[in-house]
């Protein structure tokens, strides 16, 4: 599976741990940087192309991975790009619900919070977990897609 995945200088290690961990468990890893520990980067730079790699990935199965301190920034700024649901975890169970559930194709992570094994095992379970194709699943992604391409509010009940 290729993984696009990006992050900042507050996540720095927990990347380059799951950039390394991703290649030896035989994923195609796309790294968008940061190359280099820099105190003062700003993660949108990373986290969107990470995203837009994902977006872009003529692979529908490929998925992508942003980090930072909290995850919180590095979320929202990924579900800025088209087409893009990413989900924030703090454990594995989180992080397959928001593939099984969400279908989501980015998984944030706060590396502040989270230990090298404990990112690794969300991020196992979210590349492990596919989307359920249920009805009612995919009945609220579609309402969210319509919402975001046409400004198309759900009917209510």
């Amino acid at each position: 599976m290729r993984v696009h995945i990006g992050g900042d200088h507050a996540a720095y290690e927990l990347q380059r741990d799951l950039v390394a961990w991703l290649a030896q468990e035989g994923h195609e890893v796309v790294d968008h940087g940061p190359a280099d520990y820099d105190a003062q980067d700003d993660y949108p730079v990373y986290v969107l192309r990470a995203a837009e790699g994902v977006a872009a990935d003529e692979d529908p199965t490929s998925l992508g991975i942003v980090l930072g301190g909290s995850g919180n920034g590095e979320q929202m700024a990924a579900n800025k790009v088209a087409g893009i649901r990413a989900g924030l975890a703090w454990t594995p169970e989180l992080a397959r619900l928001t593939r099984e559930h969400n279908d989501a194709r980015v998984l944030s992570l706060g590396a502040r919070f989270l230990s090298l094994e404990e990112g690794r095992e969300i991020a196992a379970a979210f590349l492990g977990t596919p989307f359920s194709g249920e009805e009612r699943h995919q009945r609220r992604i579609d309402m969210v897609s319509d919402y975001e391409s046409e400004g198309i509010l759900p009917p209510l009940p």
